[in-house]
């Protein structure tokens, strides 16, 4: 297993951020002042010019880049290296005034005014080839710069836009995936329901506000139409830097789980997937695990779309946001958490959005590594100077890689079609929670467990939990089917398999497509619960209890699964609930009750236990993450508790101290362990 550092240049981990030097050009002292306190920091990577398309062309046809290369050389004479964005984030007042077509069109068919940002039309000719010069003027002028580690392209890329020049483009897409049969459409879309059968392709809309929202089919696929527009123009604007610097590496950063954008089909077109991560930490409905282990599912989600190779922590606050609902400094030993928990996930990087606060405008009290008060001595600078030195004591991990064998799948097309569906409750649906929920019991239970989509491969894993899998793509059923053939261990829950890709359901009885041969049962109903309703599994298995159901409940048909539960109370009592078949080399479970995963954990450790995946017994709020090398392997505790932590079992080096471990070691509160475990010979 070879190591793959994102950036050999840095001899380890990237740590610093996003950097605004085009707001302090005339104070050359600050800019000065930057570097010394970078460098104070242990600052070795920023990222420029993400929204200075006005000061690099403040006119049409007029560049001014003297002031950047000056920033990027002093930057680099100081041993700190850049990260260069392309300006298409936010666009200069010429241009919306001078092609009004560049400005994006809201759901209710509006032309938005200039302003904010990210409101571009993907589509727009104009808008394309004014992006155009601009990036080829970067990469003519930056691209072979010494200092230059990659491009990131735009930012936080989301929205859609109606504008006729989008439907246009939509219509185009639909001909594409109904092979110019409007028909093929129509039986896909279920039009004859409300006399809504278009006779062409021309008739069909986007799901505007004021117009048609009742066709599920349509709304499932307006939304894979904007992820396909905006990986169009993501790759629009890789083609232009390519054409330049073939050799540079590409990302953009992508937000947690964006319900706007389907991540997985975009992850592709860069060469490193990188993420923003802004938590609401120590907030008062959860303990700091909690934020914390959610926060690591999504690390998870980014990590997974590329397992071949770390991922990026692009951006994350080193003291508070301006934007929450509640703005909440981090509390002492926080920062210092996050940043270990982003490289313990797998991340090769922890960068910051924001080097130096702006005195004014909208992020004027983002929080930054310097304030306004311009010191180094502040708690939020000692620290990030104190995640500076950590980072290069952790040095030798940069490039190794998480190795889950055991996968969450979670879809996005999936959440779409729930989040659409006319079914259940509106106020319980929940579909990401319950995905995160059963996550972070695996993550209790010390065991690493990816996030793949549905089709993805499954190959490298032993077990999957398919959470409320309720769209079936066109290989799923196929996919898990080899996957427990092959010996893998297999849950899946209620609302599995009820429509195809186009939002039809099947017939003949869920999970539908096959899956009902896989899982022995057929859902003949689901009862949704009210708040106040309850009801419970009882299992048969020694030792595994009676579990609460809330929210939903199916009704089972059980053909020849062996029964693990049974409901206890209600018309469908003593019915089916918690199934197992034997399928070929594996186990196929089905769940069919909402319970808590804490109260499912006896099921989880069965098959982890059926699998060959051992769990590692953790104290209460410690989080675990192992990261695997040519070398060796790095084990890394995180307690997230107000108390000092007691594990045992672990025999290496802990880096951040340098002291040998061997047994029991002891993790203080708020604060990390990571231990070096060097690979023996055989």
């Amino acid at each position: 297993m070879e190591n793959t550092a994102l950036f050999p240049a840095l001899g380890g981990f990237a740590h610093g951020g996003d950097y605004n030097p085009e707001q302090w050009l005339d104070r050359p002292d600050i800019l000065r002042e930057d570097i010394r306190m970078m460098k104070l920091a242990g600052v070795n990577c920023v990222t420029l010019g993400v929204f200075s398309w006005s000061v690099c062309e403040p006119r049409e046809g007029e560049f001014h880049f003297d002031w950047l290369r000056e920033v990027m050389d002093s930057l680099f004479e100081n041993g700190i290296y850049t990260i260069l964005a392309t300006p298409s984030g936010a666009r200069p007042a010429w241009l919306d005034r001078q092609y009004p077509e560049a400005m994006r069109v809201s759901a209710q068919g509006v032309r938005n005014r200039h302003g904010v940002r990210h409101n571009h039309c993907m589509t727009s000719p104009k808008y394309r080839e004014k992006v155009r010069i601009i990036d080829r003027e970067l990469a003519r002028r930056f691209g072979r710069h010494p200092g230059l580690l990659m491009f990131h392209v735009s930012n936080e890329l989301g929205g859609a836009c109606w504008c006729d020049l989008c439907a246009e483009k939509f219509r185009d897409y639909l001909r594409d995936v109904f092979h110019d049969d409007i028909e093929a459409l129509n039986r896909a879309w279920w039009t004859t329901f409300w006399s809504h059968r278009y006779a062409s392709f021309d008739e069909v809309e986007p799901p505007y506000a004021n117009g048609e929202g009742s066709v599920m089919g349509l709304n499932l696929e307006w939304k894979r139409f904007t992820t396909h527009s905006m990986n169009d123009f993501l790759r629009f604007e890789i083609g232009v830097l390519r054409a330049e610097c073939p050799d540079v590496p590409v990302t953009t950063n992508f937000m947690t789980l964006y319900n706007g954008l389907d991540y997985r089909r975009m992850a592709p077109s860069v060469d490193v997937v990188s993420w923003d991560s802004y938590p609401r930490y120590e907030n008062d409905y959860e303990s700091l695990y909690e934020t914390m282990a959610e926060n690591a599912f999504h690390h998870t989600v980014m990590r997974s779309m590329k397992r071949d190779k770390p991922f990026m922590l692009m951006e994350s606050a080193p003291g508070l946001v301006n934007w929450h609902e509640f703005n909440k400094v981090k509390r002492p030993g926080t920062h210092f958490l996050a940043c270990l928990q982003a490289i313990a996930c797998g991340s090769d990087t922890a960068q910051y959005f924001q080097w130096r606060k702006g005195r004014g405008s909208f992020e004027q009290y983002h929080g930054a590594v310097v304030d306004h008060l311009g010191a180094d001595d502040t708690r939020i600078f000692r620290e990030t100077a104190e995640v500076g030195a950590a980072l290069k004591r952790l040095a030798p991990a940069a490039g190794t890689l998480v190795k889950a064998k055991a996968a969450l799948i979670f879809d996005w097309d999936a959440r779409w079609a729930i989040q659409d569906a006319k079914a259940l409750a509106e106020s319980t649906k929940r579909y990401e929670e319950t995905c995160i929920g059963i996550w972070k019991e695996f993550l209790r239970m010390g065991v690493e467990m990816d996030v793949v989509a549905s089709d993805a491969d499954l190959t490298p894993y032993r077990l999957a939990v398919a959470p409320m899998l309720y769209l079936l793509q066109p290989r799923t059923a196929a996919n898990l089917r080899r996957f427990v053939e092959n010996g893998g261990q297999l849950l899946a829950t209620y609302f599995t398999g009820c429509v195809d890709k186009d939002a039809l359901c099947y017939l003949g009885g869920f999970p539908g497509d096959g899956l009902a041969e896989l899982f022995g049962v057929v859902s003949e109903e689901i009862d949704t619960l009210y708040p106040a309703d309850r009801n419970a599994v009882r299992c048969t298995e020694p030792g595994w209890g009676e579990w609460e159901v809330r929210d939903y409940a199916e009704t089972l048909r059980v053909a020849d699964a062996e029964v693990l539960g049974s409901y206890a109370s209600d018309f469908y009592a003593g019915t089916p609930a918690l199934t197992r078949k034997a399928f070929g080399a594996g186990h196929a479970y089905y769940m069919a009750a909402r319970c808590t995963p804490a109260a499912m954990r006896p099921l989880f450790a069965h098959m982890l236990a059926d699998a060959g995946i051992l769990p590692r017994p953790l104290p209460e709020g410690v989080e675990f993450h192992l990261r695997e090398g040519a070398s060796g392997a790095y084990a890394f505790y995180l307690n997230h508790g107000a108390e000092p932590a007691s594990l045992s079992g672990e025999t290496g080096v802990e880096l951040l101290t340098g002291l040998p471990v061997s047994g029991s070691f002891t993790i203080p509160p708020k604060h990390a362990v990571v231990i070096f475990r060097h690979k023996t010979k055989r």
